[in-house]
């Protein structure tokens, strides 16, 4: 697909032409990654966070946060939770929180391998080296980094680097799959001064550097953030600036899985955030293959607020657990058995 026609795709309001995509895009997950549903267990492991991004509700600036970081003992009855449901993942997020340090998590790493058969997916922004090569070592599977936007100019503005460093997420997520990591990567949808331009871009690249799990979530505003506070500062001229609905975020969604046929794609939380009634199922029947249920204690799960109103908040694990398979059901599709990796990483492998 060439980006013209992913240009014309993104632009269409057409329901007929948008319902040929929404059918093309479900036969491709069908024929390539078949009807189950992987689960994977989220745990968010820490709202704190070094970084000062300018759409994140966790950012150091916000003053406003009760600043969190669960124990290791605290992660571990999360752990057996997804082994109680019958995941085949758990995927350990955090704010970039230094205070999570290589040893510690190597330590809970290892803890993990040795006491439940499951995939370990890491999501804990920009480390170093030797970090990731020590939590790959002791069995860390996945690496979770979103580049967020490829216009460097944009990427700069709302994502701030560390004084004394260069954020280069696209180096990072090359030095992963060097270090043997399943790669994750994903993009917002809508961020002030996103054009369509730079959305074709986005996806196009999800091809290019062979990703093995894209995220995709539409930008959803957080008051105690620049961005939320001054949208229309950073927009981009009346009929360029893409919007951060739930229909866009389905058109990436689709768009990806018919030009990334391999790939794992979760149908995001923040997808079932701004549509609470369907947003997940549209998800799934749009290209999507992979849900997050929340295993985060109750008393945590407001305080990770990268964006307000998160779906889930106000539930328990076992809320979350049933309510999700319940509705995977309801589809006709099939909850997954394993840690279901991607088959873009076995295909390349193989």
């Amino acid at each position: 697909m060439k980006k013209a026609e992913i240009l014309e795709w993104l632009k269409t309001e057409a329901p007929e032409k948008l319902e040929t995509l929404w059918r093309r895009s479900d036969e491709v997950r069908k024929a390539n990654v078949g009807d189950e549903v992987h689960l994977r267990g989220l745990i968010e492991v820490s709202n704190i966070c070094a970084r000062d991004c300018g759409y994140c509700g966790i950012r150091v600036g916000n003053t406003d946060v009760c600043r969190y970081r669960m124990s290791a003992d605290e992660i571990m009855e999360s752990v057996q939770l997804a082994v109680q449901y019958g995941y085949g993942t758990v995927v350990l997020q955090a704010g970039e929180d230094y205070g999570i340090t290589r040893d510690w998590l190597t330590d809970i790493i290892s803890r993990i391998k040795q006491t439940a058969d499951l995939a370990i997916t890491l999501s804990l922004g920009e480390r170093e080296d030797d970090e990731l090569l020590a939590w790959r070592q002791a069995g860390a599977d996945r690496y979770l980094l979103r580049f967020e936007t490829s216009n460097r100019e944009l990427y700069d503005r709302i994502h701030p680097p560390l004084p004394g460093r260069v954020s280069d997420r696209f180096q990072i997520l090359r030095r992963l799959r060097e270090i043997g990591f399943e790669v994750g990567s994903g993009i917002m949808v809508g961020i002030p001064g996103q054009s369509y331009d730079d959305l074709a871009n986005d996806i196009l690249l999800f091809k290019e550097y062979d990703i093995d799990m894209i995220g995709i979530g539409p930008y959803i505003p957080h008051p105690g953030t620049p961005l939320g506070m001054a949208p229309d500062e950073n927009a981009c001229p009346d009929g360029e600036q893409v919007p951060g609905t739930e229909l866009m975020t389905c058109k990436v969604v689709a768009l990806t899985r018919i030009l990334c046929p391999l790939i794992n794609i979760p149908s995001t939380t923040a997808l079932a955030t701004i549509n609470r009634v369907e947003g997940r199922e549209h998800g799934l029947s749009r290209g999507a293959n992979i849900v997050m249920p929340n295993l985060t204690p109750r008393k945590y799960r407001e305080l990770y607020e990268i964006y307000p109103a998160k779906a889930s908040c106000d539930e328990n694990a076992d809320e979350s657990n049933s309510r999700i398979k319940n509705r995977i059901n309801a589809m006709g599709r099939v909850i997954g058995a394993g840690r279901g990796d991607s088959a873009n990483k076995l295909n390349r492998v193989a």
